[in-house]
């Protein structure tokens, strides 16, 4: 490639980043360093100095991610087996804690089988492509705010799709209503919705799919772990596992390791196994994080305690919210999405935040949420502290009343 060829592909580049920094949806990533045993807090690295911050912003949900029992699974597998896989599963072989997870992920779900992925994203990319592609006359209706791996796996598939508005049973029925006699019919939704923190109405889904006889798949990636008596979800808080076709999961938030998986029939789980290209194509996950998810599920499955010390921390930060007037989304989860409603204020505020408080949350804005819903977004665990919420409410207030933004009226 000419020199000269580069610079103008290059100033394509530019031309579409400058944009984004002008309509303040440019991403900027802070170096953090988190120290096994002090989470929530961590180290900042900047070009100038190294700062501690405390991180309110992460899927770790339940700090699992620093678990002894975790972190213990893990030093022994990486001394017993090494550090990789060695390739994909096809080649290198089908690790043995792979094949314990897998097994443990099942019994978690109530489901006879289940597979591993590489994360979240893949899993359902994959899982959706390869239903939506090769089961006859396939109908993916799609909830209208589900994840963009979803909405990939539905491209994906070059299948017809249907989106139905966002938990709007109404309009789910008009779409089945819309469908085919012979088509297979896919209801494709999520438990928790990461955003707005809102849960789905996971039993009248369930009702419509009976009625119509219609596959159920449903992602709980950000309930896994953290509702149901086992931490296998919302479906299993609600009793209601036994009617979803498909259960998608994350070991990378509240299991605090990294991953994805799906789980369902013995034959649904190897129908992807058998024709999913982001299954079968790619490296498999490393022992030893298969070892530390497996331990950190098994956990989960005995200990309330994590539980109940991140719900305790959400009541006291949504109050303390409430009393200094800060507009917030009141939802039945463990996601507290702040109001700001202004991309570049709402970037400012999070930089302030960071560089002044010592605060680390990320901005949420477009294409993540709508334009005119820019937040900021925080997910307090067992381990922020009564002084971390009494910090942070304090900071925001400060950084409301210099932006001028609107407070809450009680």
């Amino acid at each position: 490639m000419k020199k000269d060829d580069a610079m103008e592909f290059d100033a394509l580049f530019e031309a579409q980043l400058s944009t984004l920094r002008s309509e303040g949806n440019y991403r900027v990533f802070a170096e953090l360093e988190r120290y096994q045993g002090a989470y929530p807090k961590a180290v900042r690295h900047t070009d100038d100095e190294q700062r501690d911050v405390t991180v309110w912003c992460s899927n770790d949900y339940l700090c699992m991610g620093q678990h002894p029992a975790v972190l213990q699974a893990m030093h022994d597998t990486l001394e017993k087996s090494g550090a990789g896989a060695g390739g994909t599963r096809n080649i290198s072989g089908t690790n043995h804690y792979h094949v314990q997870l897998e097994r443990e992920l099942a019994d978690l779900h109530h489901k006879e089988d289940a597979l591993l992925f590489t994360s979240g994203y893949v899993s359902n990319w994959a899982s959706l492509g390869t239903l939506g592609s090769r089961l006859p006359n396939a109908v993916i209706l799609s909830d209208a705010l589900n994840h963009a791996s979803m909405i990939e796996g539905i491209r994906q598939a070059k299948c017809d799709k249907k989106i139905w508005n966002h938990n709007d049973m109404e309009d789910l029925r008009r779409k089945l209503e819309e469908c085919a006699p012979d088509a297979t019919k896919i209801i494709a939704f999520e438990s928790v919705y990461s955003m707005d923190g809102d849960i789905a109405p996971i039993k009248e889904v369930c009702d419509l799919a009976d009625e119509f006889g219609a596959m159920t798949y449903i992602d709980e990636v950000h309930a896994v772990g953290m509702y149901g008596p086992r931490g296998a979800g919302v479906a299993e808080r609600e009793g209601l596992m036994d009617r979803i076709t498909l259960i998608e999961g994350t070991l990378g938030k509240a299991f605090g390791v990294m991953g994805g998986y799906i789980t369902g029939s013995a034959a649904l789980c190897d129908f992807i196994r058998s024709f999913a290209s982001g299954f079968i194509f790619t490296t498999a996950l490393p022992p030893a994080v298969a070892a530390g998810a497996l331990a950190s599920i098994k956990h989960l499955k005995e200990s309330e305690m994590e539980r109940q010390r991140q719900r305790r921390q959400v009541a006291k930060l949504r109050t303390a919210l409430d009393k200094a007037g800060i507009p917030h989304i009141d939802n039945p989860s463990h996601i507290v999405p702040v109001m700001v409603k202004d991309p570049v204020k709402c970037k400012m505020i999070s930089d302030v935040m960071l560089d002044e408080y010592g605060v680390y949350v990320q901005p949420i804005n477009y294409p993540t949420v709508p334009k005119g819903t820019e937040r900021l977004r925080f997910t307090p665990g067992p381990m922020h502290t009564d002084a971390d919420i009494e910090h942070l409410v304090f900071a925001l207030g400060e950084l409301w009343k210099h932006c001028a933004l609107a407070r809450a009226v009680a």
